[in-house]
């Protein structure tokens, strides 16, 4: 599947944890499937398989990876090079929000190529801030077999300047297994 490092004190997501635990066993269960879904559950809605930060935190420092369902013949590069993979991600970014006012602006972005897998990695680093939060965001998307895979690091931007060199050796480190 993926797999990256990251700072060795921080820990799981348990709400993330328990929530995959569910997925599974519903997934390998011999019971047939409720008849109506519950209002609780949500469809389409892409949520982290994976997340860490540090122990007893809020969660608005953390990275996670998402892994979103897409046709067998979606290609990042269609979107064009780094710059407007970012872009085209941020405007998701900001869309998904569902806040007014929230803005994003694109600090970098860059392509890294695994020729021994043929996959392209597009590292981004960018801004989302509105009245109420300013957050920086070091993430890294790639696309494999009708999968879309999507690392990302948040800090409070006021946390930026400690977590900065972390981020990037997580981005950095991001790779599918498998």
């Amino acid at each position: 599947m993926t797999e990256f490092i990251y700072p060795e004190s921080w820990v799981e997501d348990q709400t993330v944890f328990y929530r995959a635990v569910r997925k599974a066993e519903l997934e390998r269960s011999l019971d047939p499937p409720p008849l109506r879904k519950s209002s609780r559950q949500r469809e389409n809605v892409n949520e982290p398989i994976v997340a860490f930060g540090p122990p007893g935190t809020s969660g608005e420092l953390n990275v996670s990876v998402i892994v979103s369902k897409v046709p067998l013949d979606f290609s990042i590069e269609s979107f064009g090079g780094p710059k407007e993979v970012g872009e085209a991600v941020l405007r998701t970014v900001i869309a998904s929000s569902r806040r007014p006012n929230v803005k994003g602006s694109l600090i970098e972005s860059n392509l890294r190529e695994d020729p021994s897998t043929n996959v392209r990695y597009y590292g981004l680093e960018f801004k989302v801030e509105s009245p109420t939060f300013q957050r920086h965001n070091v993430a890294v998307c790639c696309a494999r077999s009708g999968k879309l895979f999507t690392l990302n690091a948040q800090s409070p931007e006021s946390t930026w300047p400690s977590v900065k060199a972390d981020f990037y050796t997580i981005a950095g480190s991001f790779r599918l297994t498998s």
